[in-house]
């Protein structure tokens, strides 16, 4: 049903898949392996794959509980933050009883009570140029949940370093951003720098604190980000890469804007400079969209 280039683009590395599902587990994915897109060796496919989320905040709520409650083996949380009262209005992978805890571990027991089979390493730290590239050396997906530029910058060069998918999903107010990035799979596709080269003035734009963010538009965007992550590790449907969603909850609309690679880009371009990550820093949060 689909060209043999789309499945190899689209496909990241996934390790040998065991196809042996207990009759506890074809019962739990009974609704995936009826479909004909998936069925068992799709699921057999979600459940070796490794997939990093980078923020367990409002869009990586809904991405992390949607993974898991999908199957997808081992899930790495990256975040420093603890849970606060301000957070439970989108995030909801956490609870009024969580308050005071590590993000992670509270994100990471929300998910191994939806699907306690799934494997969630919570790695609390603060994503840096000396640790991101170690960091992701171990997963096949990474996903940017961020609200700062200046991460989500790192993020993305860290990605194409170490020539990883990136599914990247932002918000702010009433309007969300979604796209996949993954240069290393053909010319076709651009990286996060062939749409944004380099990062906003300070103060430009204003922080989710300042400018406000409806709960439920994190919940849309980051189901959606879910759902390109698990047609990435399906290599099925069309993916993302070089198209970019937008949308307006207000309006209830969404559009879709064709990207290009950049020939000039200094990430991905021939001519790219970026070799490490060592001109990175990391400033304070700003909701990147």
């Amino acid at each position: 049903m689909y060209p043999a280039v789309r499945v190899a683009l689209s496909a990241p590395y996934i390790p040998a898949m065991d196809l042996d599902f207990s009759e506890a587990e074809i019962n739990r994915y009974s609704r995936h392996i009826l479909l004909r897109e998936v069925g068992g060796p799709g699921q057999a496919r979600l459940r070796a794959a490794k997939v990093l989320l980078v923020g367990a905040g409002g869009l990586g709520s809904p991405l992390l509980l949607y993974l898991a409650a999908a199957g997808v083996g081992t899930i790495g949380l990256v975040d420093d933050d603890v849970v606060d009262l301000s957070n439970l209005q989108r995030q909801i992978a956490h609870t009024t009883a969580s308050i005071g805890a590590d993000k992670v571990a509270s994100a990471a027991a929300a998910a191994r009570a939806i699907n306690p089979d799934v494997t969630v390493v919570p790695h609390k730290l603060r994503l840096a140029p000396s640790n991101a590239l170690d960091l992701f050396a171990d997963y096949d997906i990474v996903c940017d949940g961020t609200d700062n530029f200046a991460t989500r910058f790192l993020v993305a060069d860290a990605c194409v370093l170490a020539r990883k998918t990136l599914v990247s999903a932002a918000v702010l107010r009433f309007e969300g951003q979604l796209s996949v990035f993954k240069p290393h799979a053909g010319p076709e596709c651009p990286c996060y720098r062939c749409l944004f080269p380099a990062p906003p003035p300070d103060g430009m734009v204003p922080t989710c604190s300042e400018a406000g963010v409806l709960g439920a538009v994190t919940g849309v965007m980051g189901t959606l980000q879910a759902t390109e992550v698990l047609k990435e590790i399906l290599s099925i449907g069309e993916t993302l890469a070089g198209r970019l969603l937008v949308s307006d909850a207000l309006a209830t609309r969404f559009r879709t804007i064709r990207l290009k690679r950049d020939p000039a880009c200094p990430a991905c371009g021939p001519h790219a400079t970026l070799r490490d990550l060592s001109a990175h820093r990391i400033a304070d949060p700003a909701c990147a969209v």
